[in-house]
């Protein structure tokens, strides 16, 4: 049985999906407030996270943001503002999807059966002898575990779902930290450079490449050498 985490602040709204949500076979835990919502993600860790947008005391971009830096659980908004610049900022504040009040029930439902089908289809990430799980967030060479910090799992993950394809900085920035980090600033160097060198260090040689002017790749060793 899948495990939602409810993240909503009005009782009534609550109420009505939690009936659904039970009807269609998911375990569930409803939190009151974002503070609160973070405390039952880290200890239950759902298999998806409905977030209403509007909560008494986080902004629900910053649950999601909060919920991102530590896991790839997928997050699902329900949010009543329908600007294009809102939902644009919303993905890259770590959600995965979102439904604009008033919806349908069904189309809740069809919306989160698309997301864990997708997390399930991207449960193991393979590229050479390097594994990385991302529900886990576990990452082997081989049967040795290399452990990385938060951030530099995400890069790691990022590059392993499109191996060979070079990410642009920007892009790197957009997906991992969601949001330009300056130009000025060696934040994404830093995580690269410790990233290789755990590679490195686990036996993973020439995986991590930076591809001059253009950006970095993932590619096993021995290719496109």
């Amino acid at each position: 049985m899948k495990r939602i985490l409810l993240i909503e602040d009005d009782p009534e709204v609550a109420r009505l999906l939690l009936l659904e949500l039970k009807e269609a076979g998911f375990a569930v835990e409803w939190a009151k407030s974002g503070v609160e919502g973070l405390i039952r993600h880290r200890e239950k860790r759902p298999d998806l996270v409905v977030l209403d947008l509007g909560l008494p005391d986080l902004d629900g971009g910053e649950v999601a943001r909060r919920i991102r830096a530590t896991d790839d659980t997928p997050i699902l908004v329900l949010t009543a503002q329908d600007a294009v610049e809102r939902k644009v900022s919303l993905l890259s504040e770590g959600a995965d999807d979102y439904l604009v009040k008033p919806f349908h029930p069904a189309e809740l439902l069809a919306r989160i059966q698309v997301q864990l089908r997708h997390r399930e289809g991207s449960e193991v990430l393979s590229v050479g002898e390097l594994t990385l799980y991302p529900k886990r967030r576990q990452v082997f060479f081989r049967e040795q575990e290399v452990r990385l910090s938060p951030k530099e799992f995400d890069l790691l993950a990022l590059l392993m779902g499109r191996p060979g394809r070079v990410f642009s900085r920007q892009e790197i920035e957009e997906k991992v930290w969601g949001r330009p980090l300056g130009r000025d600033s060696n934040v994404l160097d830093v995580h690269v450079a410790n990233l290789r060198a755990k590679l490195r260090e686990a036996g993973a040689y020439g995986y991590l490449r930076t591809v001059r002017g253009l950006g970095y790749a993932l590619r096993p060793r021995g290719e496109g050498e």
